[in-house]
Formats: C-alpha cells, sequence, structure tokens
C-alpha cells in the first residue's frame, strides 16, 4: 500500500503499528516543508482588515467575581442612606427577581461607605478606593447596567459569551480568532486568577473562557499564580532543548500526515499548541521573572511577585501586555458579600485599589495606555435591600468602568433610579458592552461571525450597540 491508502484506510495509532518510524522519514522526503509548515503555524486573524481604525490593541478585563456592590463603591445613592432601616417600597420589587431575599421583609441598606469627589471631573467614588481616586480623570464610570442572570454561573457565561447558553465561544476566544496574535511564543488569551480574603469565593469554572464551536486553539490558558504557572512548564531531566525540538518535530510530522488524511481542523490545533507548548518553556519563565524589574515598580503595585495576589497578578498583565498578549482577563474571587458587607467590602477594595491604580500608572509611562483597553466590573451588582447586614445579588442595574484608549475619561455615563435599583438612563446591556469592546479593536460586533447548526454566530448574539457615550 502507498503513503496515501495507508492514512486513508488506518488509524494513525494502526499505522505507526504497521508502518514505523521508517514512513515518517519518508514522509519528510516527499514533504520536506512539513516540518516547518509547523513551526509557522501563527494564527494571525480571519479578518483581512478591520471594519474601521481601531483604538486599541489589546485588551485587560479586571473581573471582580461574585457581584462587587455599586452602593459602596461607584454609585452614589444620599437619598437610600435617608431610608436606611426603612421598608423598600414595594413598587421596586413587586414581581421582580429577587435570589435569597424572595418571600423576605424587604428594607432598604443605606451606603456603608462614604463617597467623595476625586479629580479634576469631580466623579463620586467611594472613600474605599483611594489609588483609584488618583485616577479618577482616567476612567469612565458606567453606572447603568443591567443582566439576565441572577446567579453566577449563569450571570458569568452571560457575561463571557453573550448568552445564557453553555458551550459558545467566550470574548477573548473571539477576539483572538478575529485579530490572531501579535505574539508567537505566548498564548493570546491569558487568563489570571486571584481569591480574596473578605468574602464568599465563588468558584469560576474554566468553560468561561472556551472556546466554543472555534477550534480549541482559540480558547484562554491559565496561568497560575503561584508555583510553576503552566503545569509540566520545565523540561525533564536529561532533556535539553535539541532532543525536545527533535520530538515535538516528529510528533508534528505525524500530525501533518493525519490532517492530510482526515481534514480535522483539531488537528491543526493539536500542532499549533504543541508549538506553543515548546515556546512557552522558554517564554513562561521569563515572564514571570521579574528580576529586571526595579524594587519600585514592585512597590507601586504592592507585590513583590509570584505570591498568587490580584496585585501580582496585574504585575503580570502588563508583562503580558508588553509581549503581545491580545486579552488578558484577571479575575479576583471574593465579591460575594451577603453578609457584614461594610467590612468585607473595604477588606476587598484595599486588596484591588493600589495594583489597579499602578498598572493605569505604569502603562501610562511605558507608553501603552493609550492602546490598551482596561474594563473594570462583575458579573451582576447588590440589592439596595438588606440580607441581614449584607446584599444579595442584583440585575437590574450596576456599575462598571472603562479606561484607556479611546475612552473619554472623568465621565459618568448613564444612572440608576434615587435607590439604586433600577438602572433608568442610558441603559447598558451586556451584549453593549461587548459590541463597544470590539469597537475598540476596530472590529464590528454584527460582521464578525461564523456559520454554526445553520445560523451565523456572534459574541453579540442578536443585540449590541456600541457605547458611544463613553468614547470619546
Amino acid at each position: 500500500m502507498n503513503l496515501d491508502a495507508i492514512l486513508q484506510h488506518n488509524t494513525r495509532r494502526t499505522f505507526l503499528g504497521k508502518a514505523g518510524l521508517g514512513s515518517i522519514a519518508l514522509a519528510s522526503l516527499l514533504k520536506p516543508g512539513l516540518t516547518q509548515a509547523a513551526k509557522d503555524d501563527r494564527w494571525t486573524g480571519v479578518l483581512n482588515q478591520l471594519h474601521h481604525p481601531a483604538r486599541v490593541k489589546r485588551v485587560i478585563h479586571l473581573y471582580m467575581a461574585g457581584g462587587p456592590t455599586h452602593l459602596e463603591t461607584f454609585d452614589y445613592k444620599p437619598k437610600l442612606r435617608e431610608l436606611d432601616g426603612a421598608p423598600m417600597p414595594e413598587s421596586y420589587t413587586k414581581g421582580q427577581p429577587i435570589a435569597q431575599l424572595q418571600n423576605k421583609t424587604l428594607k432598604c441598606l443605606g451606603p456603608q461607605h462614604d463617597f467623595i469627589k476625586c479629580g479634576q471631573s469631580g466623579q463620586h467614588i467611594s472613600e474605599i478606593f483611594p489609588h483609584l481616586a488618583t485616577v479618577a480623570d482616567d476612567i469612565a464610570i458606567v453606572r447603568s447596567l443591567r443582566t439576565d442572570a441572577i446567579n453566577h454561573d449563569p450571570a458569568h457565561t452571560l457575561m463571557n459569551t453573550g448568552t445564557l447558553i453553555s458551550g459558545r465561544p467566550s470574548m477573548g476566544s473571539w477576539m483572538l480568532y478575529g485579530l490572531g496574535a501579535e505574539t508567537a511564543d505566548l498564548p493570546g488569551f491569558v487568563v489570571l486568577t486571584s481569591i480574596g480574603k473578605h468574602g464568599q469565593s465563588q468558584p469560576i469554572s474554566a468553560r468561561q473562557w472556551h472556546s466554543g464551536f472555534l477550534p480549541s486553539r482559540f480558547q484562554g490558558v491559565e496561568l497560575r499564580s503561584v508555583g510553576d504557572p503552566v503545569l509540566y512548564v520545565g523540561r525533564p531531566r536529561g532533556v535539553n532543548n535539541e532532543r525536545q525540538r527533535d520530538v515535538v518535530d516528529t510528533i508534528n510530522r505525524l500530525n501533518l500526515l493525519h490532517e492530510k488524511a482526515m481534514r480535522d481542523p483539531e488537528i491543526r490545533t493539536r500542532i499549533s499548541q504543541y508549538e506553543m507548548a515548546f515556546k512557552m518553556q522558554t517564554s513562561v519563565p521569563d515572564l514571570v521573572d521579574l528580576k529586571d524589574e526595579p524594587d519600585s515598580i514592585k512597590e507601586m503595585y504592592g507585590t513583590k511577585g509570584a505570591d498568587g495576589s490580584f496585585a501580582s497578578n496585574c504585575l503580570l498583565a502588563r508583562r503580558l501586555a508588553e509581549r503581545g498578549v491580545r486579552f488578558m482577563q484577571l479575575y479576583h474571587r471574593g465579591w460575594d458579600h451577603h453578609g457584614a458587607v461594610k467590612d468585607k467590602v473595604k477588606g476587598t477594595a484595599e486588596e484591588i485599589d493600589q495594583p489597579i491604580a499602578a498598572l493605569i500608572k505604569d502603562l501610562k509611562q511605558r507608553g501603552m495606555f493609550d492602546d490598551t483597553l482596561i474594563i473594570w466590573g462583575g458579573e451582576f451588582g447588590r440589592t439596595p435591600m438588606a440580607q441581614g447586614s449584607g446584599r444579595d445579588h442584583h440585575i437590574k442595574g450596576y456599575s462598571m468602568w472603562f479606561a484607556g484608549g479611546g475612552i473619554k475619561g472623568g465621565t459618568t455615563y448613564g444612572s440608576t433610579d434615587e435607590l439604586g435599583y433600577n438602572a433608568v438612563e442610558n441603559i447598558v446591556e451586556v451584549n453593549d458592552l461587548q459590541a463597544t469592546i470590539l469597537h475598540q479593536l476596530g472590529i464590528n460586533h454584527k460582521r464578525l461571525n461564523v456559520k454554526f447548526q445553520g445560523l451565523d454566530m456572534r459574541l453579540t448574539n442578536i443585540a449590541g450597540k456600541v457605547v458611544n457615550g463613553v468614547i470619546a
């Protein structure tokens, strides 16, 4: 049988058993470019040209998992403070979805911290963010966000994939699919996680950064915050770079032969991931080695690095951005404050306040702020009604903010009512948020789509409009 017939009628394992490694050498002679093709297989994006001029090259999503309370952070509500302890007006809550307060006596809980006017813009920001107050003129606060999911996991799914249906591609996957990566030595979509000490730490499923129906080469890669960032990133004892290169080349030849026979796009993904893994054995240790970072920078972020903290991840995000990573998602778990909201939200804010302000200032001094988009926020907000000494999940109105390239810093967009219950002015839905992110990258969200199960699928589902009010 000739080589094509073997490949057509046998699995790769059968082929290896029958043909042996001699056929690999034969394939290499017949197609000497196979191995080089694998090495050069860097995805450059499905878009031949951008839909409009891009304002940014990359995105850093500061994901506050658990649902930060807007009423103690970025949405100043003096009327709610006046009504502290009074019954919540039924006109707000009757027939509305409430997570754990259903059929409970609903009483107003006033803001637990004072707000101060910050910067030349005079934006109201909670006193628990003294460092963020110093960059108030760089951020655009959106106070009118809404979502459709009252519980954590579906709300994460909507925020990440644009729909409540599990299994769709995540934001980072869509960006990488559309634009490609600027780096050949690191993944184009990286996820970092940290755990706060002052709130319930809800689990985050890895499917929140999955590629869904897109090839798996576009899924996010989670880098661990403590120890080896990637498992098995170090070479086994006795294996040098040349020996491992030979192994990877041989495996890639086999995979390319198998792809020729099977026409399975996942085989090409497997090839690219072998190559990426090989390159990461050099690039990842260099990424996390902070010996070249001045002590003043580490002190600015509030970390010595590699300690699993959100501060450490912010510093890593800046280093990832420098190295061409397209989308960085920093999950900080610990914002689920069903009780003791006054003390716990202050504690969680202290964990993120200094490093976020440092990230903004650091990007500025390196000339990277203007081509980086930063987003801060969680999956939903918290109720104006008390849950003991805490607040329940809330979906009708909450806050997020933008900063960086093309953003109108020092502005506030939208508002909730006087009790912080309903978004009432310039309402922003989750799909609008996603459309705006893609817009800043030069992508029309309606035109980046993939045919799947007979439908043209996109990140923003069948909705989404750009929030022009935050764009400079």
